[in-house]
C-alpha cells in the first residue's frame, strides 16, 4: 500500500501514469479472480484504496489551483 506522503511528492504527470497502473492492476486482478486464479485476495483492496488516495490528492490539487475567471 502506498503511504499518501509518497503520493503527495509526486507531480501530476507521475500520478497520472500510477493510477493507469493501478487501474490496470484493478482490471487484471479482478480477471483472476473470476477465473478462480486469484491468491492475494488482500491485493484488491490495497490496489481500490491507493487509486482512491490517488484521486483524492488530484482533487485536492484541483480545488487549491487558483481558478481564472
Amino acid at each position: 500500500m502506498t503511504k499518501i506522503v509518497d503520493i503527495r511528492a509526486k507531480t501530476p504527470d507521475e500520478l497520472q501514469a500510477q493510477l493507469l497502473d493501478l487501474r490496470k492492476e484493478q482490471f487484471n486482478l479482478r480477471f483472476q479472480r473470476a477465473t478462480g486464479q486469484l491468491e492475494a485476495t488482500g491485493r484488491i483492496r490495497a490496489v481500490r484504496r491507493d487509486i482512491a488516495k490517488i484521486k483524492t490528492i488530484q482533487a485536492e490539487r484541483k480545488r487549491a489551483a487558483p481558478t481564472s475567471n
